[in-house]
């Protein structure tokens, strides 16, 4: 009888594991181990540059590599290049040639020094920017204001998932306990995963990226890491290369980052991309007289900033921006001092102070942050209203700020 309960027991408990590493890809059991000879081999003085760009649908990313003879110093010194557009939904396959324009050079935390990832602009066959390329006008309009010196700082969250889609860590038949243990949370029982953030935060720190933290969020298997200060382009460059990272970590891990604004219908919390903002004026001192004045500029150009703020024109943030679970009504807008139900929150130490920084709380998880922090900088600083939007390629081109205090 004892023997029968052992065997009972150790094919109950071999279904269990088993049932819970169906979630992870495949690719992630293979051996490790066996990987790490062949990356340890000597390379000689050839080094391995992985392009990195912005895909046909403005939220993936792809990726490929090439070996070149030295190791380039700086950006210039990498050769653009080109792929097949029609197979990342940028080109006709009759015409599918797209040129890929480095921009910003990391270390690689994969391959390691002296090895680089590269983030690069995609140009269609005839040098004109393509459509996901959303960093063209940014760099414009961050080169009409540099002397303002404009300061980001972006909150990606976003959520794990098993290979079969269902949060990375929750019950497969079922749902984790309500909404309140998990944020911040320490222990087996309140998150999952953090091995992976963890592995994905040293990866940016080596690659080079301007990560400053990171945290468990409210809905068990959701995560924030937090990118910046930095200081007009750099802002979208620098979380670009992130995500990149941590598509690239869950990938070893055999699990999913989603970055969907509302992962899980029902009572759990969405998932943003708060943006804080500021300029030189506003972290002066008296500067909350400025940041009253840019956020005054804000609410009579709400909608612009929600057909702005997730790639499909707000309706990504509408599952999301409900009033409820920490979030603003997507219809409203609204500003208060440590309010996080609310379009833009000043931190209440900020409003002790009389000068700091403000958080846009509206932009979605999946975002791009070219988008966001141009529309910001263009409603604050340039003045612009309405829903259209100026060119500024000339100016840009000349090197001419036009912004005036």
């Amino acid at each position: 009888m004892e023997l029968l309960w052992f065997v009972a027991d150790t094919i109950i408990t071999t279904k269990a594991v088993e049932t819970a590493t169906m979630s992870v890809s495949h690719s992630s059991k293979l051996n490790k181990v066996v990987r790490d000879q062949y990356m340890k081999l000597p390379q000689g003085d050839k080094v391995l540059v992985t392009y990195v760009w912005i895909d046909g649908s403005g939220e993936g990313v792809r990726c490929k590599t090439r070996t070149l003879n030295q190791e380039p110093k700086c950006v210039e010194d990498v050769p653009e290049w080109n792929f097949d557009g029609s197979s990342t939904d940028q080109a006709e396959g009759s015409n599918s040639d797209m040129f890929l324009i480095p921009i910003r050079m990391f270390r690689d935390p994969f391959c390691l020094d002296p090895n680089k990832l590269v983030l690069c602009e995609v140009l269609k066959y005839n040098r004109k920017h393509a459509e996901t390329n959303l960093r063209h006008t940014c760099q414009q309009v961050m080169d009409m204001v540099k002397d303002t010196h404009p300061w980001f700082g972006m909150e990606q969250e976003y959520t794990l998932l098993g290979i079969n889609g269902h949060p990375y860590g929750w019950p497969e038949n079922g749902f984790p306990g309500p909404q309140g243990p998990y944020y911040c949370g320490v222990g087996a029982d309140k998150v999952y995963g953090r091995d992976i953030v963890e592995s994905h935060y040293k990866a940016c720190l080596y690659a080079g990226v301007k990560i400053c933290g990171t945290n468990a969020e409210v809905m068990p298997s959701q995560w924030e890491f937090q990118v910046g200060p930095c200081e007009g382009i750099e802002m979208g460059d620098h979380l670009w290369m992130a995500r990149f990272i941590l598509h690239r970590v869950c990938e070893d891990f055999g699990v999913v980052a989603t970055l969907d604004p509302k992962p899980m219908t029902g009572n759990w919390n969405g998932a943003g991309c708060h943006t804080n903002y500021s300029t030189e004026e506003m972290r002066g001192e008296g500067g909350l007289k400025s940041i009253e004045a840019a956020i005054e500029k804000l609410s009579k150009r709400h909608d612009y900033h929600i057909c702005v703020y997730d790639p499909r024109g707000g309706q990504d943030n509408s599952r999301r921006l409900t009033g409820h679970h920490e979030t603003s009504n997507i219809f409203e807008f609204s500003a208060g001092v440590a309010n996080r139900g609310a379009s833009i929150r000043i931190p209440r130490q900020v409003g002790q102070d009389g000068f700091g920084y403000f958080e846009d709380r509206r932009p979605a998880a999946n975002c791009d942050p070219y988008a966001v922090t141009e529309a910001i900088v263009r409603t604050t600083l340039l003045n612009e209203t309405g829903m259209e939007t100026k060119d500024y390629e000339e100016q840009s081109r000349l090197g001419r700020g036009i912004f005036k205090n």
